[in-house]
């Protein structure tokens, strides 16, 4: 009990320090995978991001006057003050009800070669205009006379709760979103352009997440961001938890002013950006596009009808490989080594997706129309009925060192248990090190490989041995 206690006290003042909501795994969501430091698309080196939200008004929706609920987020891949850097970078659409502009120019040349925006589904074209004259006042393309450009900018609809016909998006919140850009720890839920989202019966929004993954000597990150406003209440799964058919009784939204539009239950959009410091040419990067559809329907997404689900991902490797007139020398990943890159991407698509949900507030917005936020308290109670609550696991470090060391699986053979940083890793004799992730004290996952590890304490309170459990059990004598 005591322990529990300084738990939740070492989360509140981790909450209080950073201002921010809290998220999935504070709840006790279990996910798969280690991530990166902040647990979002900053997570890879030289992304920020960069929200303007604009709530104002309450009451009758009058068109032009509100109430607002609404915003923009930016994506720079490398960063703003790198103006003119672009990354490689592809595209993928699950189903089409939806806009991101600018995707054939990315097809065709391979190139990403502006920020992502994201805003609401009639605000595009403001936001798109707005860009290329930010373009023209920064002087993006570094002194070139003759340029072209397709801003990229996707939306998602969100006049459930936002005088979306009123067009209140202008320049001056693209510029905000813009000049907020940053790196490190960002904000989600109602924030950006995901400020009047919905999502699978609940308040949606901005949601983040990332994975670090191991390939042979080199370690890269996958990082994903998503604007949520998708799916029916009843097919909102987490953790493999149907929790949408366990809250049917709790209320998800008020309709009592009905919005300009012909939005079915379920209807919809996800616009969701990946990125990865990994070495991916645009091809491989279509492919982890594609890949971006599982996360989703891990939650419970469908690609309905009235859905705008696009995907794109980008990767800020080979810095130089974009020029006008000369051949560039570039390094590729081999497709055989990508795998690790696809489960990473899933993974963070789906914590991405809840992390939104927890993180939004309810929102009360046109015609006091009501979008509530997922219950946290009966998002708990079901995961505990489905034995799939789990708190967030800190291991004391006294307890923590006595797991390093070296173990003999056979003579000549051994598995070595030691940390790097934060992270603890576990590697076989002349194979790669694999990251672990604590399930409790004394027994944690190496998820990607199928493989679980429990440390077996004796009786004077000493590792003696580990046991290995995949396809059976395999035991390992400590021996330093």
């Amino acid at each position: 009990m005591k322990r529990i206690c300084i738990v939740f006290i070492v989360l509140l003042i981790c909450f209080q320090s950073y201002g921010q909501n809290p998220r999935s795994r504070d709840l006790g969501i279990p996910f798969v995978g280690i991530t990166g430091k902040f647990n979002a698309i900053t997570d890879v080196k030289g992304v920020e991001v960069g929200y303007s939200t604009i709530i104002e008004g309450n009451g009758k929706n009058i068109i032009g006057e509100g109430p607002i609920r609404t915003g923009v987020t930016a994506i720079f891949p490398r960063g703003k003050a790198k103006k003119f850097s672009p990354v490689y970078a592809n595209w993928y659409s699950l189903n089409g009800n939806g806009e991101m502009t600018g995707t054939t120019w990315v097809t065709e040349s391979g190139f990403l070669e502006t920020p992502i925006m994201i805003t609401n589904t009639n605000s595009v074209g403001a936001v798109r205009q707005a860009v290329l004259k930010y373009y023209v006042d920064t002087d993006w393309y570094n002194g070139e006379e003759w340029w072209y450009t397709y801003p990229v900018v996707a939306e998602t609809y969100d006049g459930f709760l936002n005088d979306i016909y009123g067009f209140h998006v202008k320049e001056k919140h693209v510029l905000e979103a813009i000049e907020n850009s940053s790196s490190g720890k960002i904000a989600e839920g109602n924030v950006g352009g995901g400020t009047g989202m919905m999502c699978l019966g609940f308040k949606g929004g901005t949601g983040t997440s990332s994975r670090v993954i191991h390939i042979n000597d080199s370690t890269y990150t996958v990082g994903v961001l998503v604007q949520s406003n998708f799916g029916a209440k009843k097919n909102l799964t987490i953790a493999g938890v149907p929790v949408g058919m366990e809250l049917l009784n709790v209320k998800g939204e008020i309709l009592k002013g009905a919005p300009l539009s012909n939005r079915k239950e379920g209807d919809g959009s996800i616009i969701v950006i990946v990125a990865t410091d990994a070495p991916l040419l645009p091809h491989q990067l279509k492919r982890i596009a594609q890949r971006i559809p599982l996360g989703i329907g891990n939650v419970g997404g469908r690609g309905t009808n009235g859905s705008g689900d696009i995907f794109m991902a980008f990767s800020t490797a080979n810095e130089n490989a974009f020029n006008r007139e000369e051949n560039r020398s570039i390094v590729s990943l081999a497709n055989d080594m990508i795998n690790p890159l696809f489960e990473a991407t899933v993974q963070g698509v789906e914590e991405a997706i809840i992390n939104a949900m927890v993180a939004a507030e309810t929102m009360v917005g046109i015609n006091g129309n009501t979008s509530y936020r997922l219950p946290h308290d009966a998002t708990i109670e079901v995961l505990k009925k489905y034995n799939r609550f789990q708190p967030k696991v800190i291991i004391d470090n006294t307890l923590l060192e006595k797991y390093l060391g070296k173990y003999e699986l056979e003579p000549e053979f051994y598995l070595t248990i030691f940390k790097e940083g934060e992270t603890i890793f576990a590697q076989i004799t002349n194979q790669i090190k694999v990251g672990l992730t604590a399930v409790n004290e004394n027994t944690y996952d190496v998820f990607d490989y199928g493989i679980r590890i429990v440390f077996n304490m004796d009786e004077n309170q000493n590792i003696s041995e580990l046991t290995i459990l995949s396809n059976g059990e395999i035991k390992a004598k400590k021996i330093e």
